[in-house]
């Protein structure tokens, strides 16, 4: 094992050495359109890595159709009724409201990290994204979003 940090070692000081060389030269040329080309490369690498993978497990993959692997599975049990049936609204709220309300804690991440230099302006900003949320949270409690009685 040591052997192999013994032989790692001096290419990770050379690759470092090559970061800090090309940093200085990466910030001076950011506003160049040539700047994006590793990034455009990466895409569309990862694009037709996808596109080629997808032809090629259609192409070989296997092509006989039989009536049990047509048949839907539901966990061994068998299937009965029509799969289409109305669904209740209330699923698809209280999943947008997770989200919503879930989106609403990260952007306390940076307050959290930048408190002290924030300062008091920082504190009433803050106070006031959460009173928006908290009027649009009572609002949805009074309208009665949450109730799962009816």
């Amino acid at each position: 094992m040591e052997s192999v940090a013994y032989f790692c070692l001096p290419i990770w000081k050379t690759m470092f050495h090559y970061l800090q060389i090309n940093t200085e030269s990466a910030v001076r040329d950011a506003t160049h359109a040539a700047s994006y080309l590793p990034i455009g490369l990466q895409v569309l690498f990862a694009v037709g890595l996808i596109g080629f993978l997808m032809v090629v497990t259609h192409l070989l993959g296997p092509k006989r159709k039989t009536t049990d692997k047509l048949e839907g599975y539901a966990s061994g049990i068998a299937t009965h009724g029509e799969a289409r049936q109305p669904m209740a609204i209330k699923y698809f709220l209280v999943a947008i409201l997770f989200v919503l309300f879930d989106v609403e804690i990260i952007f306390f991440y940076p307050y959290a990290v930048n408190f002290k230099s924030l300062g008091w302006s920082g504190f009433w900003a803050v106070l006031m994204f959460v009173s928006f949320f908290l009027c649009g949270f009572i609002y949805i409690v009074k309208k009665g979003a949450l109730q799962w009685e009816e």
